[in-house]
């Protein structure tokens, strides 16, 4: 398949801080996506993995020095980060903020009324939260509930992955999913992200551990470090990094030093 099938392209990505470019994070990242494949992205803590999912997602937190990155064929580098999500871009977050007083359901609601510009009437609103709900095997009552509000940490996951469901992107990008969750909540939210993988949707999974590569199987496995993507490979490359850890790649690699400097 060519690159014009690509869904994401990032190609030679350096960011830095914004307003701080003496601190460079993506050193040269480059990465493609097609529709209907999960790209599982790995790496030591502090290696970028949330900076280019950040990037992806267009925060203003951090700056593209060189590089571009190209969505659905249109150069979405200087894009305004409500634009992305409307393209159809979906961040989830590795640390999801409680917003006491607004429930669940109105969330959604006005979060697909921004993505479309459409207000969808309540009736067919229902309608496609009861059948999301009923695929994720989730309660109407969880949906009802204040977003984040006293959530657990494999609540906030679901209530994310019901988000997902109902804003149906092209592009999903998952932050550390897999964060603190014991492996009831983990097993849950995989078997959530399963049921909404299809082949129009691209799916960037970021995470620290092989754990949940057990339960959503990658097509392809990327190793970042010090915002380089060092190593690519199937599923055989986190079962390795499981088995091994990172410095017996990063030694074959002589990378190691780069690593600890």
């Amino acid at each position: 398949m060519d690159s014009n099938n690509n869904l994401l392209a990032v190609d030679d990505l350096h960011t830095s801080v914004a307003d701080r470019d003496d601190v460079d994070i993506l050193r040269g990242v480059s990465l493609s996506i097609k529709p209907g494949e999960v790209h599982a992205l790995m790496g030591p803590n502090g290696s970028g993995k949330s900076t280019l999912a950040s990037t992806i997602a267009g925060s203003p937190e951090y700056q593209v020095d060189r590089g571009r990155i190209t969505y659905k064929q249109q150069d979405i580098t200087d894009m305004a980060p409500d634009e992305r999500a409307r393209q159809g871009i979906f961040l989830s977050f590795q640390y999801p903020t409680a917003i006491p007083g607004v429930t669940l359901v109105n969330l959604i609601r006005e979060a697909i009324k921004a993505r479309t510009g459409e207000d969808i009437s309540a009736r067919d609103f229902i309608a496609e939260l009861k059948a999301t709900l009923e695929q994720l095997k989730m309660t109407e009552d969880f949906a009802r509930r204040y977003v984040n509000d006293g959530f657990s940490g494999g609540e906030k996951k679901r209530a994310e992955i019901l988000q997902l469901g109902m804003l149906k992107p092209e592009l999903a990008i998952l932050d550390e999913t897999d964060s603190g969750l014991d492996i009831d909540a983990l097993r849950t939210v995989a078997e959530g992200v399963n049921t909404l993988r299809n082949p129009k949707m691209g799916i960037l999974l970021i995470t620290h551990y092989e754990r949940i590569l057990n339960y959503i199987e990658p097509d392809f496995v990327h190793i970042l470090v010090r915002g380089k993507i060092v190593a690519s490979g199937d599923f055989s490359l986190a079962k390795r990094i499981e088995a091994e850890g990172y410095d017996p790649l990063l030694n074959e690699l002589n990378l190691h030093e780069e690593v600890t400097a």
